[in-house]
């Protein structure tokens, strides 16, 4: 019998995040895994009068292709997905890993190569997407492999996936129209104004927003959802955290990681666990070593640590910053082959000052 949750998951991708008209050409990423819900999807860009291009590969493509490529093969960009993120309206990507750990031991050089090689691709995706000429969204399909690694039956996970998004609801559409509401008081604390300060047990950080723009992530770009973001000044962050889950980047994990920011620049980094491999993605490029991203979590219904970025950033009284790339819509200019985001958990004597005013506790909002 199929999952009622699914299909509305299925809804919110077509009619709200990537709102698919007559005539959007869809590009749809995703493992053979997730055959049931590339059926809906399907299905329902059809019923909109788009038209579905699937991008599928099967479970284990990737561990066989990093084994085998050469250096000109991990350098060559996929041609049609360049084409796709160049020319086509909309593009739904799927997570759906059968083994989460398939890239555990892939030598970090390949892996800066292959980065290299997808730059063009990121890069336009949020280009575009900065003016939703390209309605872009990124979801994730239940499978035993991400229970798993959250320590959960498959079916425990499905309810805690389908809780977060809201597909378990008879309206998830108008949650995330009233998210959109709630997070957009909170970005106007931020916005306009210059000087944020952050201030805990695992943080002491300055860094400035002045001109930059927080965006309100309400469902569009991922699902499920439940943020406020922004780019930093590049040059403005100083201080120092210790993230307080582990950070994943293409499968690797990498524990307790601490970070020393000089002027912008991480100029000192370690970790308890893989730090050989946290200290080379830190040389991908300069723009590696700067923040890209400054976020804090506002989704409640995500309330533990799965292994899962999507989620995990997501994770109601926690704030991210991602190294490397920015999103052009916040006015960050950081350009990087990298976007890893990294966690910090704020929910025990905590704060962050916008200007010299409390306006967050104990993750929480209290402005």
């Amino acid at each position: 019998m199929t999952d009622p949750r699914m299909l509305k998951h299925a809804d919110i991708l077509v009619n709200f995040s990537t709102d698919i008209q007559p005539g959007d050409r869809v590009v749809i990423e995703a493992t053979t895994a997730a055959e049931p819900m590339l059926e809906a999807l399907i299905e329902r860009v059809l019923e909109n009068g788009g038209y579905p291009y699937l991008v599928t590969k099967l479970p284990r493509e990737e561990a066989i292709f990093y084994k085998y490529a050469q250096e000109a093969q991990l350098l060559q960009t996929p041609e049609f997905l360049k084409l796709a993120y160049e020319q086509f309206e909309a593009r739904i990507r799927l997570h759906s890993l059968t083994d989460t750990t398939l890239l555990q031991d892939v030598p970090p050089e390949k892996e800066a190569l292959r980065a290299k090689a997808m730059s063009h691709i990121l890069s336009t995706q949020m280009e575009r997407g900065q003016t939703r000429d390209f309605k872009w969204c990124t979801t994730l399909y239940p499978t035993e492999a991400y229970a798993n690694e959250a320590g959960m039956t498959l079916a425990e996970y499905q309810d805690f996936v389908y809780s977060a998004m809201h597909a378990d609801t008879d309206d998830p559409v108008s949650h995330w129209q009233k998210v959109e509401k709630q997070q957009d008081h909170f970005a106007s604390l931020f916005n306009g104004k210059d000087k944020v300060v952050l201030r805990g047990p695992n943080v002491d950080l300055k860094l400035s927003v002045k001109g930059r723009q927080f965006v309100n992530a309400c469902g569009l770009n991922n699902m499920p959802d439940g943020e406020i973001f922004t780019g930093p000044v590049e040059k403005s962050v100083q201080g120092w955290v210790r993230y307080t889950y582990p950070t994943i980047y293409n499968g690797r994990v990498v524990k307790d990681v601490e970070l020393e920011f000089i002027d912008g620049q991480v100029l000192h980094a370690k970790a308890s666990h893989n730090q050989a491999f946290l200290l080379k993605m830190l040389e991908s490029d300069p723009g590696a070593r700067y923040v890209g991203e400054f976020a804090i979590g506002l989704n409640f219904e995500i309330n533990r640590f799965t292994g899962n970025i999507l989620f995990d950033e997501k994770i109601g009284g926690s704030f991210h910053m991602a190294l490397g790339a920015g999103y052009p819509e916040t006015g960050s200019q950081n350009k990087s082959r990298i976007h890893w985001d990294m966690i910090c958990d704020m929910r025990t004597d905590s704060e962050i000052l916008v200007d010299g005013e409390v306006v967050y506790k104990d993750g929480q909002f209290v402005a």
